[in-house]
């Protein structure tokens, strides 16, 4: 209710503020009339100016002090750091790529003879290692040190067909930087008396690429001789 009075005294006020400036206006008939309605009549025309800040003086903040003596500051609340650290990224497919290796050559259904992983031939397109490269490298391939990134099966395609694809794949390894791929040329077991054709063509056509630092046959449960694992020559 006090409220209400004091917008009452205030409107009150404010009417009889304005009937007084239009009686002064009247008591002044040299002033042109559009210089009266130019002028207008505004709410904030009853109050004073504003003025420039300007900041307190030594006297403000010692009576701000003393108005304030017995203020007891309030305490910051407690929050939860929920701020969180990303873990450092892993190469969770390379790292299930190579433990499926692992476990294959583990298990394998097959066992290789001893010269396959002496990384010694048993034939003579067994395995290809570039003239001046470490052997240490052929070893590594020969048990699965590096991750097959990609591979291309060149069953059911003819010699002409192999290599335009063997060649075009090969571009797409250099272009993506791959180290490792496999390629599935098949064990001929479907050919003209059960000879393989592509087996001994696609391993002469691997060392005449000059990205191809090494190949030798997968272990059987991988391929065995239906396949090769070619070590590229990356950058």
């Amino acid at each position: 209710m006090a409220t209400g009075k004091s917008l009452d005294e205030l409107d009150a006020l404010i009417r009889s503020a304005r009937q007084a400036r239009r009686r002064a206006d009247r008591a002044r008939p040299s002033e042109p009339a559009r210089a009266r309605h130019a002028q207008g009549e505004r709410f904030t025309d009853l109050f004073r100016a504003p003025t420039d800040y300007a900041p307190p003086s030594a006297e403000d903040r010692a009576l701000f002090r003393a108005a304030t003596a017995d203020v007891t500051p309030l305490k910051a609340p407690a929050r939860a750091d929920v701020r969180s650290v990303r873990p450092p990224a892993r190469p969770l497919k390379r790292e299930a790529d190579e433990a499926a290796a692992l476990a294959q050559s583990q298990l394998a259904v097959e066992p290789s003879p001893m010269s396959w992983d002496l990384g010694l031939d048993i034939e003579e397109e067994q395995s290809y290692l570039r003239a001046g490269t470490n052997p240490e490298l052929l070893r590594k391939l020969r048990r699965g040190h590096w991750t097959i990134e990609a591979e291309i099966d060149l069953h059911n395609h003819t010699q002409d067909e192999a290599y335009a694809a063997l060649t075009q794949f090969l571009r797409a390894a250099r272009a993506a930087n791959w180290r490792c791929v496999r390629i599935i040329h098949g064990k001929g077991l479907t050919s003209f008396q059960r000879q393989p054709v592509l087996r001994g063509k696609v391993r002469r056509w691997l060392t005449r690429f000059a990205d191809v630092t090494a190949y030798c046959e997968p272990r059987p449960n991988a391929g065995g001789s239906g396949a090769v694992l070619v070590l590229l020559n990356v950058g």
